[in-house]
């Protein structure tokens, strides 16, 4: 008797996932990790992991500083993009893979000092840019994120 049994059927199912869950992320316009919606540490890691090249290193360099400057910090990725914020006041900053940059959004940037230096269509929203062999001021931006976190965040 030819045909699938309950036995055979499960077999292709658990291959089926076990494939789709070693599969490399996709990369999306400018090298962006697609990665699923999810909340916690675990998708954050696995976007940062699925960041192209230098990009990645710049990654896991901004969620340490993260994690040391805002204890607690809630994660999730949303819109393929990390999200940081404090329970119950909403997102604070984001991270987004671009070709040449990875940018980081403080969405209520222009309540921060110094001012993050990239403007935004937003009224509130600045952005710092990232690329390969900039020189990044590790307490400037530890400073800016915990400014940013004690701000009324953005619900998404």
């Amino acid at each position: 008797m030819a045909g699938k049994t309950p036995r055979t059927s499960a077999k292709r199912v658990t291959k089926a996932a076990a494939k789709r869950s070693t599969a490399k992320p996709r990369l999306l316009a400018g090298g962006n990790p697609q990665i699923a919606k999810g909340y916690g540490d675990a998708p954050v890691q696995a976007y940062i992991a699925a960041m192209p090249g230098w990009k990645r290193d710049v990654g896991r360099s901004l969620d340490a500083l993260i994690v040391r400057a805002v204890p607690g910090v809630h994660k999730a990725v949303k819109w393929n993009s990390p999200l940081y914020g404090v329970e119950g006041q909403g997102w604070f900053l984001g991270i987004h893979v671009f070709s040449r940059y990875v940018k980081v959004v403080f969405f209520r940037g222009a309540s921060l000092r110094p001012v993050p230096p990239g403007a935004s269509k937003q009224q509130h929203t600045r952005y710092l840019d990232i690329h390969e062999h900039d020189q990044f001021d590790e307490a400037q931006f530890t400073s800016w994120v915990k400014q940013a976190s004690r701000l009324p965040g953005e619900r998404m």
